[in-house]
């Protein structure tokens, strides 16, 4: 095969939007629309920025590169792109984000019909990472597998409940919380809350598995591999939107059901019960448990190809030595895992989209120059952010308060700004003058 067929890219947008569509994803924008009440606009773009922008933007930037994170983080040198790597897969793979996709399928698919116990927790979580090795041992068959097959119900389920989310709202508008006081304060809460769905960071992974699907229909032309990587990226996009502005709707219309709901996990089930009835929970259960297959076995796949290549040890045994773990993880629960990853992904995030950010900006003479001192300054005034939202407080210098932004979260932006301006500029001078100096000659 020389190109995808038309059903054969949308199969590859449906398989990419899957991976992506995981825990995060359903159960966080049901309490930002709650949170935000009528200030649900403001909120909804913020948290689409970084839901659903930063991730295309990482799609495209690793498509550019040929889909490897390793491509992306040439310019800082090889120890420190690897260190970055292995943060960034062990953040979005074992420790947190896909130990998270069988928690959250439990209590949200069947815990509401057998209870909430660690047994019955274990046995589940056995089963699931059972299925998701067995579906991740074939990464060629990931396109008929998930984009064909499983998508397609997934989706179907989405939209029964995104269409009763607007057609058959719960209530009105829910009062405004503190934090989402204004539009533009619901903007920056709802930016930051884009963080958790983790996204930009499997971004990051995705792009190789998106690629070797994409060889393993036979595409051989480098060239398309970006183009068809472009194409599902924003397939995916564009459902992820849909399903971001639906569930945050749902959350904002809802509160009168669950008014002291402390996670989506009970605002939606409130919500279904409400409008299906008993029928809601079995609804309910279907697009949780595939929409976490699906990204279990892409982020299981994507850390077995990585790992796998770092140490030598073969793809299937990765894959099930990851299950395994990932599995011991999942049985610290749910609440657990949330209140240990923020401060992660706190620290990580501001890293990654600059990253992303200067991937796409400019092809610079003298990267290294620029992606250097620029990922220096995020990283380290992401370590602070991480720091405070681990209630370190005594780690976090006391001028940092008086920068720009710090109050929504985004106090890191100014000097990253600043540190770019001038590393450009030192690049562009330095390039400038040998060819002056050519030229006079």
């Amino acid at each position: 095969m020389t190109t995808l067929k038309t059903r054969d890219i949308i199969a590859l947008g449906f398989m990419t939007f899957a991976l992506f569509l995981g825990a995060g994803n359903i159960i966080f924008p049901p309490m930002v629309g709650m949170a935000a009440g009528q200030n649900l606009l403001g909120a909804s773009i913020g948290f689409l920025l970084t839901g659903v922008g930063l991730p295309l933007l990482g799609v495209v930037a690793l498509a550019r590169v040929g889909g490897g994170l390793d491509s992306l983080t040439r310019p800082i040198g090889r120890m420190a792109g690897l260190i970055l790597a292995i943060a960034i897969y062990l953040t979005i793979g074992p420790l947190f984000a896909t130990p998270r996709t069988a928690t959250v399928s439990f209590e949200m698919g069947l815990a509401p019909f057998v209870g909430n116990t660690p047994a019955l927790l274990l046995a589940f979580t056995l089963a699931y990472f059972v299925m998701v090795a067995l579906l991740s041992l074939f990464p060629g068959k990931l396109m008929d597998n998930v984009g064909k097959i499983i998508t397609p119900v997934l989706i179907l389920a989405l939209t029964i409940l995104g269409g009763a989310a607007f057609l058959a709202p719960a209530g009105g508008y829910s009062s405004s919380s503190a934090a989402y006081a204004s539009q533009a304060a619901a903007f920056a809460e709802g930016f930051l809350q884009g963080y958790q769905t983790m996204d930009a960071l499997a971004s990051l992974i995705f792009g190789i598995v998106i690629v070797n699907t994409i060889k393993a229909a036979g595409i051989t032309d480098g060239k398309l591999h970006t183009r068809y990587c472009i194409y599902a990226g924003l397939i995916a996009a564009t459902c992820l939107g849909l399903v971001y502005v639906s569930l945050i709707y749902l959350g904002a219309t809802s509160s009168n059901l669950a008014a002291d709901a402390s996670t989506g996990v009970q605002l939606l089930t409130a919500f279904v019960q409400h409008t299906f009835g008993p029928a809601g929970l079995w609804l309910l259960a279907i697009v949780i448990m595939l929409a976490c297959l699906t990204t279990g076995v892409g982020l299981i796949t994507a850390c077995a190809s990585f790992f796998s290549e770092l140490t030598g040890i073969s793809y299937r045994t990765m894959v099930i030595g990851l299950s395994v773990f990932s599995t011991v993880v999942a049985n610290q629960g749910l609440a657990q895992l949330i209140a240990v990853s923020i401060p992660v992904l706190v620290g990580l995030y501001p890293v990654a989209i600059v990253l992303i950010a200067l991937s796409l900006l400019h092809r610079w003479n003298r990267a290294s120059w620029v992606y250097i001192p620029v990922m220096l300054v995020a990283l380290v005034f992401g370590l602070f952010d991480a720091a405070k939202a681990a209630k370190l407080d005594a780690l976090v210098p006391a001028w940092l308060d008086s920068l720009p932004g710090v109050a929504l979260g985004m106090g890191w932006v100014s000097p990253v700004v600043g540190v770019l301006v001038i590393a450009a500029l030192v690049d562009y001078l330095a390039t400038a003058k040998p060819q002056a100096a050519v030229t006079q000659a």
